[in-house]
C-alpha cells in the first residue's frame, strides 16, 4: 500500500480553532506576478508560463476549505511550489507544505517521502504529546501577533515520532513551521482586543474559556499555507531519554535503556547489561559481584574469577577504569587463546561489545555492557559517542548504589539494630544474602546468624561511688521538705480556725517524718505521696478559700512541687543533673578517643550510661574484613584502655568541684586471657558471648564491682584507684609493663597486688589496684594521642 499523496492528521476534523482555515497560494502567486512584470528578472519567462496555467484555477488563489482540492489540483500546486522544493535539496531536506494546526501535509521532499514509506502501514502522522486546547491557544497567540501587534512568545517545539520498520527503531523529528505564505483576517464575529483584554489574557493562560471569549471559534480567517521543516533529533532525544530514565526510579530501567541505546546506535537487536561489584581497596583478588543483570557473567552471587578476563581487559577496566571496545569478538578470542570471557560472549551470540566502567563511590564499581550480534557494529567510535552521557550514568549508578545500600540498612535496622561501624560489613553480607533470597523467590528466606569467633574481650567501668546512698539521701531530704511544708500550711490554718482535723493530719504527717528520718523502705515514698494527694490536698482546697494569707501559704507549698511528678524534686534534680553532667563528660571523652583507637585497628566497641560509664570492646581477626590481624593490636588496645581510664578519672576529679553533688568515680578493668565467641542475639538486638564456657566471663562482669578483698570487708573498687582484675599471672605481668609506662607519664602511682573473695560460681580472681595521680591542670584536649602512644611503645 503506497503512502497517500495528501496526509491528514487523524483528529484534524475534531480540532476547534478561532481560525477558519482557508488554503490559499495567493502569496506565492504574487511573487510570480512580480517576476512576470519584470522583464529583466531571471524567472520572468517561467513566471509568465506558470501564471498562464494557474489563472485557470482561481480557487487556488482565492482560497478553499475543501481539502480534497489539494489532491485534485496536485499537479498545479506542485508547479506553484516547485521553487520552494528545489531538486538539488530534495534528497537532504525533510520538508513539506502543510495546513497549520491540522498538519494536513500535501507536498513532500524526497527524503520526507522515504521516511514515510519506511514507516509501518498503519502509522498515522501525529504530533507527540499534544495537550488539550494547545492548538487553540497557539492560534490565539498568532492572531495577537498578526492582527494586533502584541509580541507573545508561546513557542513550544512539536515532535513527530516516526518508526523505521527497516531499522526496527523509532526516529524523532522536531517540527519548524514557516508562516511567511499566510495571513490572518478578522471577521465580523471577532471582538476587538484592547490593552485591558491583553492583560486579562496574560493572567489567564490556563483558563481556556477566557481565551474563547476573546477569540470565539471561527471568528478569524487564516488564508495561506505553511512550510513544515523536520529536523532529525533522534540522537538528542535519545540522549535526553537516557538521562531521564537514568535519573528516575523505574523497575523497567534496563529495558528502557536498551530501547534508548538501540535508537542511539541504530541497532534494533542491541543487548544491554550491567553489574555492580564490591571492589575493596582496589584489590583484584577481592572483587565480588554485588548486583547484576549482566550479559557477560553467569551468576549473581559469585566472586569474579581472576582468570575470567584476559590481562588486557582486567588492566583496562579494573585498574585504569577506562572504557574498552571489542569490535570483533572472534579476533579477541584468537588473541586470548579463547579464554572464559570469549567463550561466554560466544555462547550469547555477541560479536562486538563496549565495556564502560563507572565508579559509584567507595568500594563500589559498576560495569555497563553494550553488545551487538554483529562484528564492528560497536567500536571505539561508538564508545566515544557515549562521552556526553557518562556523567549521568555515573550519577544514576551512585544513586542506585545508595538505594541498594538503604535497602540493606533497612534490613539491618529491621532485623538487627544500629550496628557499630567496625562490624557492619558482616551485617551487609547477611542482608545481601537475604535480599538475594527474596529476589530469587525463596519461600522461606533466612537471615544469617552473626557470630564472631576467636575475639578478645576488654571490659571497663567508671562507676559513680555511693550513687545509691546519694540518691536515697536526696529522696529523704525532698520528702522531709515536702512534709514540713504541709505541716506549715496546716499549722497556719489551725491558727485561723481551730478544727480537730488539722491537728489529726499534722500528727500523721509527723509520723511520716519520723519514718523518713529512720529510713525508707520500698513503697514508702508512694505511700506518702498517695496520702498527700488523697487526704491533704482536698483540705488545702478548703484552706486557700479562708483568706489570702492561707491562700499564699498553699501557693508556697504548690510552687515547690514539680508539676509533672507532684513531689518536691529539688535535691533529686540536683543529684540527677550531677550524674548526667558527669556521664556526658565521660561518655564524650571515651567516644572521641574511640575514633583514634579505631584508626589503630578496627574493633567492636559499645558503651552504656548507668550511674557511670561501662564499655565493652572486642578485637580479633574475624571482626575485620580484608585486614591482617596481629596480637600486637590487642596489647595496644589494652594499654589504650588503661590510659583512657586514667584520663576519665582526672575528668571526674576536676568536675567534682563544679557539681551540685560532689560525685566520685571508681574505675575497674576486667582482663580475659582467652579468646571467645560473640553472637548477635536477634531477640535482644545486641551482642553477647556465645557458648556455655564463655558465660563465666559475663558472670564476672556482672558481679566483680561488688567484690571484696579476700579476708576483709573492703570493696575492691574505691575512688582514686583503678582496679585491674585478672585470673592468670601472665596478665598481671603484662599490665605491670603498662602501669610502669604510665607511671613514667605521671598518670599512675603506687600499685597493690590483691586477692579477691570468691564470687558465686567464680573463684581464683586477683587484682592489681593502682593509684591515679590527679593533675591540677589536667586538660582533656592535651592527652596522649594514639600515635604518641604507639611511638612510645615502639621506642
Amino acid at each position: 500500500m503506497n503512502k497517500p499523496k495528501v496526509i491528514e492528521m487523524s483528529h484534524s476534523e475534531e480540532i476547534e480553532l478561532p481560525l477558519n482555515l482557508h488554503v490559499s497560494f495567493e502569496k506565492v502567486y504574487s511573487f510570480y506576478k512580480k517576476y512576470a512584470e519584470d522583464s529583466k528578472h531571471p524567472f520572468h519567462k517561467s513566471a509568465k508560463d506558470i501564471l498562464q496555467q494557474i489563472n485557470n484555477f482561481p480557487e487556488l488563489i482565492e482560497g478553499f476549505t475543501d481539502e480534497s482540492i489539494l489532491e485534485k489540483n496536485k499537479e498545479q500546486i506542485d508547479l506553484l511550489l516547485e521553487p520552494l522544493f528545489p531538486e538539488i535539496l530534495t534528497d537532504n531536506e525533510i520538508k513539506s507544505a502543510a495546513v497549520p494546526y491540522t498538519f494536513t501535509t500535501f507536498r513532500f521532499s524526497n527524503r520526507f517521502k522515504k521516511i514515510l514509506e519506511n514507516a509501518p502501514e498503519d502509522y498515522e502522522l501525529k504530533i507527540r504529546n499534544l495537550e488539550e486546547n494547545e492548538m487553540y491557544l497557539q492560534s490565539c497567540v498568532m492572531i495577537l501577533n498578526f492582527c494586533y501587534g502584541y509580541s507573545v512568545d508561546l513557542k513550544r517545539p512539536f515532535f513527530f515520532d516516526i518508526p523505521d520498520k527497516k531499522l526496527g527503531i523509532t526516529k524523532h523529528y522536531r517540527v519548524a513551521f514557516n508562516g511567511d505564505f499566510s495571513e490572518v483576517i478578522p471577521t465580523e464575529l471577532a471582538p476587538k482586543i484592547t490593552d485591558e483584554d491583553y492583560k486579562i489574557l496574560l493572567d489567564n493562560f490556563d483558563n481556556i474559556e477566557v481565551w474563547k471569549e476573546k477569540f470565539p471559534p471561527n471568528s478569524y480567517i487564516f488564508k495561506g499555507f505553511g512550510i513544515m521543516n523536520l529536523f532529525d533529533v533522534t540522537a538528542d532525544e535519545t540522549l535526553s531519554s537516557i538521562r531521564y530514565n537514568l535519573l528516575k526510579q523505574d523497575d523497567n530501567l534496563v529495558e528502557n535503556m536498551r530501547t534508548d541505546l538501540s535508537e542511539f546506535y541504530n541497532i534494533k537487536d542491541l543487548i544491554l547489561g550491567f553489574s555492580i561489584f564490591d571492589f575493596p581497596s582496589n584489590r583484584l583478588d577481592c572483587i565480588k559481584v554485588k548486583k547484576s543483570e549482566s550479559i557477560i557473567l553467569d551468576t549473581l552471587d559469585t566472586d569474579l574469577c581472576a582468570t575470567f578476563f584476559c590481562e588486557g581487559v582486567t588492566n583496562q577496566i579494573f585498574v585504569k577504569k577506562e572504557a574498552l571496545a571489542i569490535s570483533d569478538v572472534e579476533k579477541y578470542g584468537l588473541g586470548t587463546n579463547y579464554n572464559p570471557f570469549y567463550k561466554n560472549l560466544k555462547s550469547r551470540g555477541i560479536a562486538s561489545i563496549l565495556l564502560i566502567p563507572i565508579s559509584c563511590g567507595h568500594d563500589s564499581f559498576a560495569l555497563l555492557e553494550i553488545a551487538s550480534p554483529r562484528p564492528y557494529e560497536l567500536n571505539s567510535i561508538s564508545q566515544n559517542k557515549l562521552k556526553d552521557i557518562l556523567p549521568v550514568f555515573e550519577a544514576a549508578v551512585k544513586r542506585s548504589t545508595e538505594e541498594h545500600k538503604n535497602i540493606l540498612e533497612a534490613t539491618i535496622q529491621q532485623y538487627y539494630t544500629a550496628i557499630h561501624p567496625s562490624v557492619k560489613w558482616r551485617f551487609y553480607e547477611a542482608a545481601e544474602k537475604y535480599q538475594i533470597q527474596l529476589q530469587n523467590g525463596d519461600e522461606n528466606p533466612k537471615l544469617d546468624e552473626i557470630i564472631f569467633s576467636d575475639v578478645y574481650p576488654l571490659y571497663g567501668q567508671s562507676d559513680i561511688k555511693g550513687s545509691s546512698l546519694a540518691r536515697n539521701i536526696a529522696i529523704k531530704n525532698d520528702l522531709t521538705n515536702q512534709l514540713n511544708l504541709a505541716v506549715n500550711v496546716l499549722d497556719k490554718a489551725q491558727a485561723k480556725e481551730s478544727l480537730p482535723i488539722y491537728e489529726e493530719l499534722m500528727f500523721r504527717i509527723k509520723e511520716y517524718l519520723t519514718d523518713v528520718k529512720i529510713g525508707l523502705d520500698a513503697g514508702d515514698e508512694l505511700g506518702i505521696i498517695d496520702f498527700l494527694k488523697s487526704e491533704i490536698y482536698p483540705v488545702f482546697s478548703h484552706i486557700k478559700k479562708i483568706n489570702d494569707e492561707l491562700a499564699d501559704a498553699v501557693k508556697i507549698y504548690m510552687d515547690r512541687i514539680d508539676s509533672n511528678l507532684q513531689v518536691v524534686y529539688e535535691e533529686r534534680r540536683g543529684y540527677e543533673e550531677s550524674v548526667t553532667i558527669l556521664n556526658e563528660k565521660l561518655a564524650s571523652h571515651i567516644d572521641k578517643k574511640q575514633m583514634e583507637a579505631q584508626a589503630m585497628f578496627p574493633h567492636y566497641f559499645e558503651r552504656y550510661k548507668t550511674d557511670g560509664i561501662e564499655h565493652n570492646m572486642y578485637i580479633g581477626k574475624s571482626l575485620v574484613n580484608n585486614s591482617d590481624y596481629d596480637s600486637l593490636y590487642l596489647y595496644n588496645l589494652r594499654l589504650w584502655q588503661l590510659k583512657v581510664m586514667c584520663e576519665m578519672e582526672n575528668i571526674a576529679h576536676k568536675l567534682k568541684a563544679t557539681l551540685k553533688n560532689k560525685l566520685e568515680i571508681a574505675s575497674l578493668i576486667l582482663v580475659h586471657s582467652n579468646s571467645l565467641a560473640i553472637k548477635f542475639r536477634m531477640d535482644e538486638k545486641q551482642f553477647d558471648v556465645d557458648g556455655a564456657y564463655n558465660i563465666r566471663y559475663e558472670i564476672i562482669k556482672k558481679r566483680i564491682d561488688k567484690a571484696h578483698i579476700k579476708g576483709t570487708n573492703e570493696r575492691l573498687t574505691v575512688p582514686g584507684k583503678i582496679a585491674i582484675v585478672y585470673s592468670q599471672d601472665k596478665d598481671a605481668k603484662e599490665y605491670k609493663k603498662y602501669i610502669k609506662y604510665l607511671q613514667s607519664k605521671n598518670l599512675l602511682g603506687k600499685v597493690e597486688k590483691l586477692e579477691l573473695e570468691d564470687l558465686q560460681g567464680v573463684t581464683g580472681l586477683k587484682a592489681l589496684r593502682v593509684e591515679v595521680i590527679y593533675t591540677s591542670d589536667f586538660d582533656e584536649k592535651k592527652t596522649i594521642t594514639i600515635n604518641q602512644l604507639i611511638e612510645d611503645i615502639n621506642a
